[in-house]
Order: structure tokens, then C-alpha cells, then sequence
């Protein structure tokens, strides 16, 4: 029997995370170390378990929040950490700022890095995320990109090390499209040891480049990825199966060809009966019930997507803290093209 995580201990204070006195970004779970990682899950642990012990931590710091897409659990989390971390926060629409057209991402980034000390920015390209980074000295934290959703993962990993008290050599099932959910959970599963089987339809494999970024990682951790065209191969076994949406933000209008696409793809009662008896289903939400997943799945006991859900909030605390300490967490580590 796998042994139990222990229960986190109460803070003397925020934990040391860094090596150097560098501004750092928060824009991929490849820019982190496997030690790197595992801190930050250690912190994200204690930041639950001890909420009140951290209430003070970020007094007389302002974040703002950039959201070009809709966002329910992202950005609800995003604000009301920083609230409880003794933070203020302003939200700011497309509408608002026309990032992008009305102005620059590096102008805005610029002018914002006046006024608050971080940024959470919500966009459709990565290149945006690397362009705000690059223009000014405050953080900038990845709250989703069409590339990448790195925050979502590291409240998958505690979520997982608290439901089956390990993360190395647990078997997880990705069942649907190679997309921003897919990418950062591959980085991930390198990262910790996980074994990873993406099932996804030829023309929607995950990116090649992502894969061999991840190769390195999955040698030290002893990780397996492999991509396969099989949803039953992939489920059969598993400690976990994950999917996500089929059709997501922005590609409304592949809708049809992406549904005739996923066919076959489905999370349902026969697909999780392959996997192990103790299996969890997981789902990054929100979900459309009767496409990617049944609602007897989603809805079922087998499901734990509420507490995934409910992690977000402890680990963006958590990013937040490990950002904005002194000295950062260093994300040293090679960039996506």
C-alpha cells in the first residue's frame, strides 16, 4: 500500500523557493524542476491546510487580472486569493483594453507594472504571454493560453497526491483532444512520474514539440508518455481517466466537424469499467454533458472534478506567494517556440 502524504505543518513563515533574486514568470510547468514543482505543491498543501497563517502575506500588493475569455473558476479564484492573501485586485475585460488592437500587449504591460505587481493574464496566444513577460519587471502568470493551462495542472497534481497519496507511477488515461489541457498535463506527468496515455484522434495529437520538451523530464522522473489512437487502450488500467471539451473557446465554429471528429471519444460507464475498480474521473470544467463525457460519469462517485475545482483556489494562493515573496521562485528552464 502506497504511503500517505502527511498532513502539511504550520507555517513559520513563507517557505524559501528560490535561488536567485531574478523577477520570474509563471507561463509553463516546463520552465519549473521537478524540485521546483514538488515545493510548490508542498506550498500549495500548507497554504490549504493553514489558510489563516498566509492572510497577511501579500498586504498593500495589487494584482491585475487580463481576461480576453470567459472565466468562472479562474478568475473567481484568482480574486478571491488575492483577497485573502491581503492583496487587492482589478479585472479588466477585452473591452476594457483592447489588448492587442486599441493597444500593445508590451504597452499595457508596461503602464500596469506602474500600478500593481502582478499579472494574470487569460488570452488565446502564448506569444501575448511571452511579449507582457518580456516588457516588464513584474510576474506574469499564465491563467490560460490556447498553448498552455499550467495553473489547472498543479491543482490537478494536489488534487491526485490527495486522493491516491502519490503521484509517481499513478496510471493517467487522457481521453479526447491534444490541446492546452493535454500540454500542460504532459508536462506534468514528465515532471512528477506519472504515467501518461493520451487517447486522441489522429489530426488532434498533442504538439510534437511539447512531447520531446517533455522527454528529458520523463527520463529523470521515470515517467511513460505515449499517444495513442485508442481510447480503450488508454482507459484500460488506469488509476485516472481525464478528458476535456471537445469544442473549445474560439473554435465555435469547428463545432460540427470536431463532433463527427471525437466520435468513439466519449468518457462513459464502459470506457471507465476498463479502467481500475478505484478509478477517478477528472475534468478541468466546464463540461457538456452527452459530448466529451456522460452525465453519469461527471455526476457519479467516481468523480472527483468538484475537488479539482475547489484546488484551484489554494494553488493560485500558492503561485501568488511564490511569485511575489522575496526572493521568487526561479522558472528557469528553456521557452516553447
Amino acid at each position: 500500500m502506497a504511503p500517505r502524504v502527511s498532513l502539511p505543518q504550520p507555517p513559520a513563515g513563507i517557505p524559501v523557493l528560490a535561488r536567485g533574486l531574478a523577477k520570474r514568470d509563471f507561463l509553463s510547468l516546463h520552465d519549473l524542476s521537478e524540485s521546483e514543482l514538488n515545493a510548490l505543491l508542498d506550498l500549495t498543501a500548507r497554504v490549504k491546510a493553514y489558510p489563516l497563517a498566509f492572510s497577511r502575506s501579500l498586504e498593500g500588493r495589487a494584482g491585475a487580472l487580463i481576461f480576453e475569455k470567459p472565466s468562472l473558476r479562474t478568475r473567481v479564484t484568482f480574486e478571491v486569493g488575492l483577497h485573502q492573501l491581503g492583496a487587492q485586485s482589478i479585472c479588466l475585460a477585452s473591452t476594457d483594453i483592447g489588448l492587442g488592437r486599441r493597444e500593445s500587449a508590451p504597452d499595457i504591460a508596461r503602464d500596469l507594472a506602474r500600478w500593481v505587481d502582478v499579472l494574470i493574464v487569460r488570452t488565446f496566444s502564448q506569444q501575448v504571454l511571452r511579449e507582457m513577460a518580456l516588457a516588464t519587471e513584474i510576474p506574469v502568470i499564465n491563467a490560460l493560453s490556447d498553448l498552455l493551462h499550467p495553473c489547472q495542472i498543479v491543482s490537478d497534481l494536489l488534487t491526485l497526491r490527495e486522493r491516491r497519496h502519490r503521484l509517481a507511477g499513478l496510471a493517467v488515461a487522457y481521453i479526447g483532444d491534444g490541446n492546452n489541457v493535454a500540454h500542460s498535463l504532459i508536462f506534468g506527468a514528465a515532471k512528477t512520474g506519472i504515467h501518461l496515455t493520451l487517447a486522441t484522434p489522429p489530426a488532434y495529437r498533442p504538439s510534437r514539440v511539447i512531447l520531446e520538451q517533455a522527454e528529458a523530464d520523463a527520463l529523470r522522473t521515470g515517467a511513460v508518455i505515449r499517444v495513442v489512437s485508442d481510447p480503450a487502450e488508454a482507459a484500460r488500467n488506469a488509476d485516472v481517466v481525464y478528458t476535456d471539451v471537445w469544442v473549445p473557446m474560439g473554435r465555435e465554429e469547428q463545432a460540427e466537424q470536431r463532433l463527427k471528429d471525437f466520435a468513439g471519444f466519449q468518457v462513459d460507464s464502459r470506457l471507465m469499467s476498463l479502467a481500475r475498480p478505484d478509478a477517478h474521473f477528472m475534468h478541468r470544467l466546464p463540461a457538456r454533458r452527452g459530448e466529451e463525457v456522460t452525465a453519469e460519469v461527471l455526476d457519479g462517485p467516481q468523480s472527483i472534478t468538484v475537488d479539482q475545482a475547489a484546488n484551484r483556489l489554494p494553488t493560485h494562493k500558492a503561485i501568488l506567494l511564490a511569485l511575489l515573496t522575496a526572493p521568487p521562485l526561479p522558472f528557469a528552464g528553456e521557452s516553447l517556440p
